[in-house]
């Protein structure tokens, strides 16, 4: 996509590295114990998702966190040093997130998880640049500061009863090299902010994250295993029963949003397969 095209889209398109994208990244089960998220590609490889000590590997608040620092990152027509600058009341809003004291801590610290989270790949993550599946161990922000209020805008706190003279307000952010190096080379895949937003459930934003990977892929039928599924969001969920259970919410979510045809759950001797029809993708 040009840099024209990206500023005349940068409202309502979100493009993402199509690599990441294909990986798990995210725990979308706040209850989960896993210290690690480790996966091996059908392709080959190895993945891994390293906390910072003393942390938790990053959830389904941090994936919403992750699309809009992409999203702004659209809309500030692609800046070459990776840097973008916004308040944490302005970013809040367009994640269609309450602000609040309690909604700010989320987002400073998600902010700080991000940037502090290993992504470790052996031969797992496609780089475009090289042309190979490559060994690495990267951030997805490579920098992080948030800054207070002016003393201007805290003499204004007093009108607002929900917020307190301690909340941090401007944050400016870096974003990784490596995944940027993959977005400016093409190897994308596309998001609909409002459609990504209108899906409440993280397991159904997920999803269609993923399945945007199958669509540039010019797949319109996609056939993957249950298990290997279950892997690749991930979920913590192993028995098939539990993770129809799961993942039937957010198919019924997709199909409401016109990001899918069909979807099926089939059993083949002992294995299970899921099989999604893409919707033809909206105007």
């Amino acid at each position: 996509m040009s840099l024209a095209a990206r500023r005349r889209t940068g409202a309502r398109t979100i493009v993402l590295d199509r690599s990441l994208e294909a990986l798990p990244l995210f725990r979308l089960s706040d209850s989960a114990e896993d210290s690690v998220i480790a996966y091996e590609p059908p392709a080959g490889g190895r993945w891994r998702v390293l906390p910072s000590p003393g942390d938790r590997l990053p959830g389904t608040f941090d994936q919403d966190v992750y699309v809009e620092l992409w999203h702004r990152w659209n809309e500030a027509s692609c800046p070459d040093d990776g840097v973008i600058t916004f308040t944490l009341h302005a970013f809040l809003r367009s994640m269609g997130r309450r602000v609040d004291g309690r909604t700010y801590e989320q987002l400073r610290s998600a902010l700080m998880r991000l940037e502090r989270t290993t992504l470790e790949s052996q031969a797992a993550y496609w780089s475009a640049t090289a042309g190979e599946a490559i060994d690495a161990a990267f951030p997805l922000l490579t920098a992080v500061s948030i800054d207070r209020r002016r003393g201007a805008d805290r003499d204004q706190l007093t009108l607002f009863p929900t917020l307190t003279v301690s909340e941090p307000g401007v944050a400016r952010v870096a974003l990784s090299p490596l995944i940027r190096a993959n977005v400016n080379a093409g190897h994308t895949v596309s998001l609909s902010a409002n459609h990504y937003l209108e899906l409440s459930s993280p397991v159904a934003r997920r999803l269609y994250r993923l399945l945007e990977v199958a669509r540039v892929e010019g797949t319109v039928t996609w056939r993957v295993g249950l298990e290997q599924l279950a892997l690749q969001l991930p979920l913590t969920q192993r028995y098939p029963s539990h993770l129809q259970r799961v993942l039937q919410p957010a198919h019924e979510m997709l199909i409401e949003a016109g990001l899918l045809r069909d979807v099926a759950v089939r059993q083949q001797k002992r294995q299970w397969y899921v099989d999604y029809v893409l919707a033809s993708r909206a105007a």
